[in-house]
């Protein structure tokens, strides 16, 4: 809670006549108009709320107005954030509350519709009438109902059932919390299992896993029905359909257990579905994770990786992509380094040290560029070295080691700079790229 929301709580009713009730509106379009602060705008007409529309809380005007306990009226969000954050008292009357619910008072809902399409209200669009919230009950009947198809096998009624999940879910974020809380997650993991041998229950798994997306984290016994082998090869084939919500999925149960991460690896054409969601327009940051997942587990899947010239694309989407991209891109390239087969495959790509050094500024998580270029230039024959000097990577690393890294990512930094060093001395090679002197008072000599 604010501290101006907790001074405003202290203020005698009275004041809120004297405060943010001057407001203006402004024309949208047509007959619409918006409440908007006050300005010197001259298109814009004053308007005054009267006080009983105002919440107490917030002093704006109120869109689902509700009655708790002491019976003042509240803007719904409002004081529920006020309950949230462990009050059990009136926000004006400061008197504990005999029971926290709230009941919607409808003749100040009306009063306020009315008054926004009168001539006093300026005109303003009429605030929609808001939906009342879902009940532990009614998600808990949904549940039961939607459980009780699975076992039947029936198609039909699972679909309606998980439609009214999402629909629920879709209208506040309050209703997802309901929805969660009353152990919907579980019955739609043992949905999706049960239905993720029928060819004909596309739509209904599609719905499931997007409902799904917000029911993390789930627990074990719901973990177990998503990660069976022909729920996981379901998801797979969704991942090949361009699924963004299964790929989500999937990065999720990756990363509760590396267990997951094992049986996945075992599901034909996995890497096939993988590699066809970050290689295109909108790039799958959810599949890189994943992909990082799978070959720090199994060392056997950057073969199959390799093969699929996991490499060349993982290279390409660094050159421009944005940060949080590049830096998952880096995760992947710096798992594939860890295998000899990897780091030849990656050193053969020209781009490779152009780009590596070019973002060593850019990136903010800096941990993986160090490694890879780190992991390429020690197992290399020292051309990799020479193109890194070239480009500016010297002055760009000491940089780095002046602006601070991790004790890890320092000792590999230290290392390259002693590699490029090495090189210059040989080969009477002058770093000429641009950049103002610099000071290596973090590097260790010679230099």
């Amino acid at each position: 809670m604010s501290v101006i929301s907790q001074l405003v709580y202290s203020l005698p009713k009275e004041n809120s006549q004297r405060m943010g009730l001057s407001l203006r509106v402004r024309r949208r379009g047509g007959n619409k108009k918006e409440i908007i602060p006050v300005t010197s705008c001259s298109e814009e007409t004053e308007i005054t709320i009267p006080s009983q529309f105002l919440c107490p809380i917030s002093y704006e005007l109120m869109k689902d107005p509700v009655i708790i306990a002491s019976g003042i009226t509240y803007d719904r969000e409002n004081i529920e954030k006020w309950i949230e954050s462990g009050y059990q008292t009136c926000p004006v009357t400061n008197t504990v509350l005999s029971s926290l619910e709230q009941i919607p008072n409808h003749t100040i809902r009306r009063m306020i519709q009315g008054w926004c399409g009168s001539s006093l209200g300026g005109g303003i669009e009429r605030i929609p009438t808001p939906r009342v919230p879902v009940t532990s009950h009614q998600v808990t009947e949904i549940c039961g109902k939607l459980l009780a198809a699975t076992r039947r096998g029936d198609h039909a009624v699972c679909s309606e059932m998980v439609g009214k999940l999402k629909r629920l879910g879709k209208e506040s974020e309050r209703n997802r919390k309901c929805v969660k809380e009353n152990g919907a997650g579980l019955v739609l993991c043992v949905c999706f299992d049960a239905f993720s041998k029928n060819a004909k229950a596309s739509q209904l798994l599609e719905e499931t896993v997007s409902v799904l997306t917000w029911m993390f984290p789930i627990g074990s016994e719901g973990q177990s029905k998503l990660t069976s082998t022909s729920s996981f090869t379901r998801l797979v084939e969704l991942l090949r359909n361009g699924d963004q919500n299964a790929a989500f999925l999937v990065k999720e149960l990756l990363e509760l257990n590396v267990a997951h991460v094992h049986a996945l690896t075992k599901i034909n054409g996995v890497e096939e579905a993988f590699l066809k969601l970050i290689n295109r327009d909108t790039i799958c940051v959810n599949s890189l994770v994943s992909i990082h997942h799978m070959i720090l587990a199994n060392q056997e899947t950057i073969s199959r990786f390799l093969e699929l010239d996991l490499v060349n694309i993982t290279v390409e989407m660094l050159v421009d992509s944005e940060n949080s991209v590049c830096e998952k891109a880096l995760m992947v390239l710096n798992a594939i380094c860890e295998t000899n087969e990897g780091r030849e495959k990656v050193r053969r790509n020209e781009l490779v040290i152009p780009v590596l050094v070019k973002k060593i500024l850019k990136i903010t998580e800096k941990k993986s560029l160090v490694s890879v270029m780190w992991k390429i230039c020690k197992s290399g024959d020292g051309s990799e070295v020479e193109q890194a000097l070239r480009l500016g990577a010297f002055k760009k690393l000491v940089v780095m080691l002046q602006v601070g890294c991790g004790e890890g990512t320092k000792e590999k930094v230290t290392e390259l700079l002693k590699m490029m060093n090495k090189v210059m001395k040989m080969n009477g090679f002058v770093d000429r790229s641009d950049s103002s002197s610099i000071e290596f008072k973090h590097v260790k000599k010679p230099f």
